[in-house]
């Protein structure tokens, strides 16, 4: 069996899951939003690309147009601090051996989050 290069596993260790991230290209450009969920190398996030589905009514229940976050490829993303600015990430590890994400603000580090120790 082939490996068409399209698996499931999460490409960036960066981006996650309840992450503040801004779109820095497409339509949406700008505009920032919560990570809802990552899968491969697409992410949904909250109130980005948001495309309009009418949905046909069932039995009892009538027809309707729901409005659904669509998936943005990751590299049109980029974590964003409190502001609303891009930041650029970077990994560090602190004294007692965790591995841990930082950004530059104003020539000093800044605590983005805590990257879990993974178990060889």
């Amino acid at each position: 069996m082939k490996n068409d290069g399209k698996s499931a596993k999460p490409v960036s260790k960066k981006i996650r899951k309840g992450d503040k991230v801004i779109a820095i290209s497409g339509n949406y450009r700008g505009l920032s939003g919560t990570v809802l969920s990552c899968k491969g190398e697409k992410v949904i996030v909250q109130g980005l690309n948001v495309k309009k589905r009418h949905m046909k009514g069932r039995g009892e229940k009538k027809g309707e147009i729901v409005q659904l976050e669509k998936p943005i490829h990751i590299s049109n993303l980029r974590a964003c601090n409190a502001e609303e600015q891009p930041v650029k990430l970077h990994v560090r590890t602190n004294k007692s051996g965790e591995r841990e994400l930082v950004y530059k603000q104003d020539s000093e580090d800044v605590l983005y989050r805590s990257l879990k120790k993974s178990s060889k």
